[in-house]
């Protein structure tokens, strides 16, 4: 039922009401269940009374009226419960992680005794203590088992059966600890609804399962095409349908792939409620109002960016499952997106990802540190237990596959999916065209030094970046280049074609696979390739489809679907590499050309997928281009190691060894020299299809070529080992024992080029190039004058890092020699005019300790770094706020409790820098400000300690505090009592048990006041809200203090810090028609029954709740009136 329309229901009759409260213990149909009690809440309150508009207290007249609740209580009264349930759910988190963290360390540790080298170095005290019991639990049962052995002997200890004692402690442990039948699916489960799924994916939903069971967190990482999303898909079915589990769970995706998701769930689970959160900010502040808040949802599918922008909203969930596809994504853990994910409370990760471990060691942390943090916590222990220098490279390589088998499944298709046939990989391999050499041999004319490597070191890599990538454009098209294309007028022609090697090859490959039927996918890195792919479409009258980084989400749904529709006739799709590689289903068509290779070889396996996939049915083709002897060869190697690696670790032991990321500088200029000396040689076109025509017998002679080059660039890569992987460049397949055995190349020097200084005639008058040339007033011109060095680096120090004054000495006397070295003058000061002479002044006693500046000494140098060491450069003001927070909050001594207020501090931090700020904390600016905090809050916590001291001798005093507890109550507070003693004695036991202080404190009450049997039909006390829960439990805290206190408890001005607390607290509370407790005849009449009341009676009726108390007696009444004159 939604929250507004119960909101609005009538009320129940006390009969009706406990029919209802037995019903809503079980389980409900989702049409009528609240968010609340979808998620598992089950809230015993048939009626929530609102004492302002219905201030009668008895059952009878509660559940008799129908008045409605004030619209601005009714949405407060709602925020209070939402944020109640959010505790609650929140704490019933933090129980299932609990159970989950001690399961997941059974399991891990009876695999493998890696794991506790890794647990081991999570400095949580609470994980030690886990760790310990089981241990102790292990401990004991081997000594049990030791015991039959010497008992029985021999092979009978082995085969003994166990005693009624021993089973029954398994089955309790088990049952502590979670452990109860396993779930396995045989077939595909009744509640996947839009088809059926394959044995494979049965497989990987049953290892979904063990983990949850197990309590771990894992990578989906199937290849590509396998059906990743159905799975996951199937295991939200499973928590649902099997678990019990209906959310709310959590699914970031990539924004081009959210309906594609959206889609999934309703066709194979839509009784899953599923929320996109996406749209601009009016859509999402609609969507967020009306279904996240209120909880309307059991899947929240939302984007990367979304979830940075929505964070404040989607972090105060507390998720069952996060789950995040492309998982890639935070293999940084120092992006925004990482660390906001990692904050967000979850019982469980899922991590999806067709490439899982593309670089290095430290990125594979990464992703294990999120899914399970309490294992993998230290990165640093991870990347030196796994880069041991000493150790055998395939032992190496045994222990990352124990550690990783848990976590990892990966399978390829050729393993699973066996109709589907294996796809066939051909690198053909081109010339260049003559425009193509003119143009290479300019981009390398341009910067010979660099060429050359006569820069040395200084040479910048950004500045072989460039030529690197200018290089790659000429391999692919002239026309790439601003004034190659011959023009204006420009026109389609065959010039586009045979201008370009890799354009004859497309040209003559596309003819043959019209002929013979096939359908064919063209991948470039670069839109600008599209762009005249597109043109020489046009030209050839081929029908096509594009899509490429800036195409609308809408129409490149529109083209997928144009393309793979029924009868279709289009012949070519187009699209870039990383833009088409992921979210697309195009096993309408068969081959698949990459007319580039991307550094990175996923992005290209990943865009073949797009065809090899399930559901294609007829051999699949991938040709790749590759310029030969030019760069292209040089990326193509690069590519084919990092390929190795996969199937080294990866495809084999789901793992991934380091491996550089990025080409060193070393590397790019071996890539840019790879071909350049025949290049240069050349007088024309060089290589296969070079001359712009491209035979029958010829391109049959490029296509077995193309065969053999591969399978032999395969096969020689297939002989590397994981050492060879790790120091891997571009030569080191020509190394073998340390020693090369590679061909001495000739040295390429200055004298291998004799660039032309000859200029192009311009032949056409462009009127845009005479206005460029007659504007231009000038360029920039070269700085003839020598670089000033770097400055040295100082440290910024501020007087909460307590540096000693000595190290502002020594950075003073640094900074004064580097400026007399560099001869640079001290700068004026800046001030008004009037102060002149006095800033001239300055400037010229800052210029004085210039010239008589010295540097300093090897001993000065030294001094200054442990002069560094002695302050605290690594806390800013942020960290020292928080440390003043928490100080105030938990005391100046409770170094754990200060820890968990600073980020990224832990208590032996903290205890370091405690004891330096108490011996150095009045060389603070504003120190008395800082002191003041802390001791304000320090007070506030002798004050609850003692608060909480007193409850506790107050419970102790009585065997059974809810029968037996006398709470001695001052007039002021009888006058207007409108609480029974028995639900006064309730808030104090609750009290007891909550604490006095602390977050969602009187939220916790009201839940217990709501799940307690013994006020199911007090409607008063149901419907109390926290604030008045709160109000109430000041007042007895004041009853409690002024009848046990013993004068110790002071405000700051040294006053008692609880006189008369209750005076006006009780106000808000209306009271009963006809019951007011005013001065008048009502207040002689109530005087009376306190007069007459026995000391022992305790009735539950508010008219006689008065007297409960024996010391209620005129006396005292007295007594009490005249403390209240005293304030």
């Amino acid at each position: 039922m939604p929250r507004k329309a119960a909101a609005k229901k009538e009320e129940p009759s006390s009969d009706e009401a406990s029919a209802h409260s037995d019903v809503e213990m079980q389980d409900q149909p989702d049409d009528t269940m609240s968010g609340f009690k979808k998620f598992g809440y089950n809230v015993d309150t048939p009626d929530y009374t609102d004492s302002d508009t219905n201030p009668n207290t008895t059952a009878n007249s509660v559940a008799g009226d129908n008045a409605p609740l004030d619209g601005r209580k009714r949405r407060a009264e709602e925020m209070n419960m939402r944020k109640s349930m959010y505790g609650k759910k929140a704490e019933g988190l933090r129980a299932s992680k609990e159970d989950d963290t001690i399961r997941r360390f059974r399991y891990l540790l009876g695999l493998t005794d890696l794991f506790r080298h890794f647990i081991d170095t999570n400095p949580n005290p609470r994980i030690k203590e886990i760790l310990a019991e089981i241990d102790r639990q292990d401990a004991e049962e081997t000594k049990r088992s030791k015991a039959s052995k010497i008992r029985k002997g021999g092979a009978a200890a082995e085969r003994r059966r166990k005693t009624e004692q021993e089973e029954d402690a398994e089955l309790v442990r088990e049952e502590k600890h979670g452990g109860h039948n396993e779930t396995v699916f045989r077939e595909s489960p009744g509640f996947i609804k839009g088809g059926t799924m394959r044995d494979y994916q049965v497989a990987g939903l049953n290892w979904l399962i063990s983990l949850h069971e197990n309590g771990i967190s894992g990578i989906l990482a199937d290849e590509m095409g396998l059906g990743k999303t159905l799975q996951t898909i199937s295991f939200v079915g499973y928590l649902r349908y099997i678990a019990g589990i209906h959310g709310p769970h959590l699914v970031a995706v990539p924004k081009s792939t959210l309906d594609n998701w959206k889609r999934e769930f309703a066709k194979w689970c839509p009784e899953v409620n599923v929320l996109v959160l996406q749209g601009d900010k009016d859509a999402r502040a609609e969507l967020i109002k009306e279904r996240l808040v209120p909880d309307g949802f059991d899947v929240c599918i939302t984007s990367y960016e979304m979830i940075l922008r929505e964070k404040s909203h989607l972090k105060k969930f507390a998720w069952e499952y996060i789950i995040i596809d492309e998982a890639h994504r935070i293999k940084n853990e120092e992006s925004s997106l990482a660390q906001m994910v990692r904050m967000f409370n979850s019982r469980s990760r899922l991590l999806i990802t067709g490439t899982p471990l593309q670089n290095n060691l430290h990125e594979l942390w990464a992703l294990l540190n999120f899914l399970l943090p309490d294992v993998f916590g230290d990165s640093a222990a991870f990347d030196d237990w796994f880069s041991q220098q000493n150790a055998d490279s395939d032992a190496v390589v045994k222990q990352l596959h124990k550690v990783l088998r848990p976590f990892l499944l990966r399978r390829v298709k050729a393993d699973v999916e066996k109709s589907l046939l294996p796809k066939k990989e051909i690198n053909l391999y081109v010339g260049m065209s003559d425009m193509q050499v003119q143009w290479y041999k300019k981009i390398l004319e341009k910067d010979i030094d660099a060429v050359n490597g006569g820069a040395g070191n200084k040479e910048s890599k950004t500045r072989l970046l460039n030529i690197v990538m200018q290089l790659r454009k000429c391999c692919n098209h002239p026309y790439l280049f601003e004034g190659a294309e011959p023009g204006p007028p420009y026109t389609t022609d065959e010039h586009l074609v045979t201008n370009a090697a890799k354009m004859v090859m497309l040209d003559k490959l596309l003819k043959r696979m019209k002929a013979q039927g096939s359908r064919v996918l063209i991948f470039s890195q670069m839109s600008r390739v599209l762009d005249i792919m597109e043109d020489y479409s046009v030209m050839r009258d081929y029908k096509y489809c594009r899509i490429d980084g800036s195409t609308a989400h809408e129409d490149r749904i529109q083209a997928i679907d144009d393309y793979n529709k029924e009868g279709s006739e289009k012949f070519l799709f187009l699209l870039t590499t990383r833009a088409g590689g992921l979210g697309i289903n195009l096993t309408s068509a068969d081959i698949v050309v990459l007319f580039d290779s991307d550094w990175n070889p996923q992005a290209d396996l990943q865009a073949m997928d797009r065809a090899h996939r399930i559901g294609q049915t007829k051999q699949v083709y991938v040709f790749r281009f590759v310029t030969e002897m030019a760069i292209e060869e040089k990326v193509l190697e690069r590519a084919a190691q990092k390929l190795r690696l996969d199937q080294l670790v990866i495809q084999q032991g789901r793992s991934q060894q380091p491996v550089k990321n990025a080409a060193s500088k070393d590397e790019l200029l071996t890539m840019i020299q790879h071909g350049a000396e025949k290049v240069f040689a050349s007088k024309g076109p060089v290589g296969p299809a070079a001359d712009g025509e491209l035979a029958d017998d010829d391109f049959e002679a490029v296509m077995r070529r193309g065969e053999e080059m591969t399978e032999k660039l395969n096969k020689r890569y297939e002989t590397l080992g994981l050492d060879d992987l790790q120091k891997f460049t571009s030569d080191s397949t020509y190394e073998w024992n340390g020693e090369t055995f590679q061909p001495r190349k000739k040295e390429i020097g200055i004298s291998w080029i004799n660039p032309s200084k000859r200029e192009r005639k311009e032949q056409n008058y462009g009127i845009d190039s005479y206005y460029r040339k007659t504007l231009v007033t000038g360029g920039r011109t070269e700085n003839k004058q020598p670089r000033i060095p770097r400055a040295p680096k100082q440290i910024t120090i501020h007087d909460y890092q307590f540096f000693p004054d000595r190290l502002a000495v020594l950075q003073d006397k640094e900074t004064a020699w580097y400026r007399k070295e560099n001869n640079l003058k001290a700068p004026l000061p800046d001030g008004p005019d009037e102060d002149l002479e006095a800033r001239e002044a300055d400037q010229q006693l800052a210029q004085q300790e210039i010239d008589d500046a010295e540097p300093l000494t090897e001993e000065e140098k030294a001094e200054k770094e442990r002069l560094i060491e002695q302050g605290f450069p690594e806390w800013n003001k942020r960290d020292f706020q928080q440390f003043l927070n928490g100080s105030a909050k938990y005391g100046r001594q409770n170094y754990e409790g200060i820890s968990e207020e600073v980020d990224g501090k832990d208590a032996d931090e903290i205890k370091a820098y405690a004891k330096v700020f108490w011996k150095k904390y009045k060389t603070l600016d504003n120190w008395q400000k800082h002191l003041g905090v802390i001791e304000e809050g320090e007070l506030r916590v002798r004050q609850s300690e003692e608060k909480k001291r007193l409850i506790a001798k107050k419970i102790g005093m009585y065997r059974m505090p809810l029968q037996q507890m006398q709470i001695k109550y001052t007039v002021s507070t009888t006058n207007k009592k409108v609480y029974t003693e028995e639900e006064d004695k309730f808030l104090v036991v609750m009290l007891h048990k909550h604490g006095v202080e602390g977050e969602f404190i009187y939220e916790k009450i009201r839940d217990e006041i709501r799940e307690s049997p013994l006020f199911r039909f007090d409607w008063f006390f149901l419907s109390r809200t926290p604030q008045e829960i709160g109000r109430r439990c000041t007042t007895l805290i004041s009853a409690i203090v002024r009848e046990l206190g013993e004068g110790d408890v002071k405000n700051k001005n040294g006053k008692r810090g609880y006189e008369d607390e209750e005076t006006e607290e009780e106000e808000e509370v209306e009271q009963p028609k006809g019951k007011k407790a005013k001065n008048g005849v009502k207040n002689k009449q109530l005087d009376t029954v306190k007069a007459k009341a026995s000391p022992a009676s305790a009735t539950p009726s508010r008219a006689s709740s008065v007297a409960t108390n024996g010391s209620a007696t005129k006396g005292s009444a007295t007594k009490g009136k005249g403390k209240g004159k005293k304030k």
